[in-house]
C-alpha cells in the first residue's frame, strides 16, 4: 500500500508541468488565432472602434502576453474560466451544465466496449486458429478501420431512421426517464464504442494467446485443474494487464470523439458546446472547455496508472 501511494504521489506531481504545459499552448494557441474576442462580443462589424478599444482595455486584452497568461493561470487556480463574451455568463456555469453528459455519455461508452472487448477477445483466444477466431479478427479489422463518426451515420440509418428503436437526436435527462435517457444516448454510445471495442479486441486476445502458452498454464492443466478456473483465476488477470494500459489511451478518444458525436446527435455536450463557440468566436468559452477535456484526460490516465500498479504485483515488487 506505501508503495502504491509513493508511486501515485510522484505520478501527481509529475501532471502538474504537463497541465501547466497544456494551459500555455491553449492560451497561445487562442492569442494567436484570426478570432478577436471584442469582435466576437459585438457580433462582428456593430461595433465602433472606440468601443472595440474600450472593451480589450477592460479586459486586459492590450495587456503584455505574460501579463495576460499570469492572470489566466491566476483565475484559473481559483476555478474562474473567464465569462463568455456571447452569452455574458461564467464559462464554468457552461461547463458545469454540459460535462455531466459528456460524462455520461463516455461512460457508457467505455462500458460497452469493455465488455465487447472481453466477450470477443477470450473467445477468440479460446478457438485459437479455428472460425470464431478468424471472423472475430476480420470483423474486428474492420472496426478500427471504421471512424465513428461513419458509424454513427450508419446507426442513425438503421436502426433510428429506418428501424425506429431509437431517436436520432436529442437528449433526456436521466432524472425525468431512465429509459428515455439509455435510448438517447445508446446511439452515441455505440458509435462511440465500437472503434475502441475493436481494438481492445484485438489487443485482450493477443495477451490472452500469449498467457495461455505460458509454463504455468501447462502445469495447471496438468495438475488437473478445470479451464475455467485456471483461465478465470490466472490466465484473464496476467492478460488483461497490457489492454489495461491501452485503455487509457482509448478514454481519451472517446472524450475527442464525443466533440463530433455530440454534434451528429445534437446533444449538448461538451463537444457540441465547444464547435459552437469556435463558430462564435467565444475564445474564453474555447479554452475553458479544451482546458476541461485536457484536464479530464489526464486524470483518467492517472486512474489507469494505479489501476495498472495494482494488477501488476511485479511492476510493485520493483518500485
Amino acid at each position: 500500500m506505501i508503495v502504491v501511494v509513493r508511486m501515485l504521489v510522484r505520478r501527481v506531481l509529475s501532471l502538474i508541468p504537463l497541465l501547466l504545459g497544456v494551459v500555455l499552448f491553449v492560451f497561445v494557441v487562442m492569442r494567436f488565432s484570426p478570432t478577436d474576442p471584442a469582435m466576437a462580443a459585438f457580433d462582428g462589424g456593430n461595433a465602433t472602434q472606440a468601443q472595440l478599444e474600450k472593451f480589450r482595455q477592460d479586459n486586459g486584452l492590450d495587456d503584455p502576453l505574460p501579463v495576460q497568461y499570469g492572470r489566466f493561470v491566476w483565475r484559473l487556480l481559483h476555478g474562474d474560466f473567464g465569462t463568455s463574451v456571447i452569452t455574458k455568463q461564467p464559462v464554468s456555469d457552461s461547463i458545469a451544465t454540459a460535462l455531466p453528459l459528456t460524462v455520461q455519455l463516455t461512460l457508457l461508452g467505455l462500458f460497452i466496449a469493455i465488455v465487447l472487448a472481453l466477450v470477443f477477445g477470450l473467445t477468440a483466444a479460446l478457438f485459437r486458429d479455428r472460425w470464431p477466431d478468424h471472423l472475430i479478427r476480420l470483423v474486428s479489422l474492420g472496426g478500427v478501420a471504421a471512424p465513428a463518426f461513419w458509424v454513427a451515420l450508419l446507426l442513425i440509418e438503421w436502426l433510428a431512421v429506418g428501424g425506429g428503436l431509437f431517436p436520432t437526436s436529442g437528449y433526456v435527462n436521466m432524472n425525468d426517464s431512465f429509459g428515455g435517457w439509455l435510448q438517447s444516448l445508446a446511439l452515441p454510445a455505440i458509435s462511440l464504442s465500437l472503434p475502441v471495442a475493436a481494438q481492445l479486441t484485438r489487443i485482450v486476445r493477443t495477451s490472452m494467446v500469449e498467457e495461455l502458452d505460458r509454463d504455468y498454464v501447462r502445469t495447471a492443466r496438468g495438475g488437473g485443474l478445470p479451464p475455467l478456473v485456471v483461465v478465470g483465476r490466472n490466465v484473464l488477470r496476467n492478460a488483461l494487464i497490457n489492454p489495461l494500459t491501452v485503455l487509457g489511451l482509448r478514454v481519451g478518444y472517446l472524450l475527442g470523439g464525443a466533440v463530433v458525436i455530440e454534434t451528429i446527435f445534437a446533444l449538448p455536450g461538451m463537444g457540441r458546446n465547444l464547435i459552437e463557440a469556435v463558430k462564435d468566436g467565444d475564445a474564453s468559452k474555447v479554452q475553458g472547455f479544451v482546458i476541461t477535456i485536457a484536464v479530464g484526460f489526464v486524470l483518467v490516465n492517472l486512474i489507469v496508472d494505479v489501476l495498472y500498479l495494482v494488477a501488476n504485483p511485479r511492476l510493485r515488487s520493483r518500485s
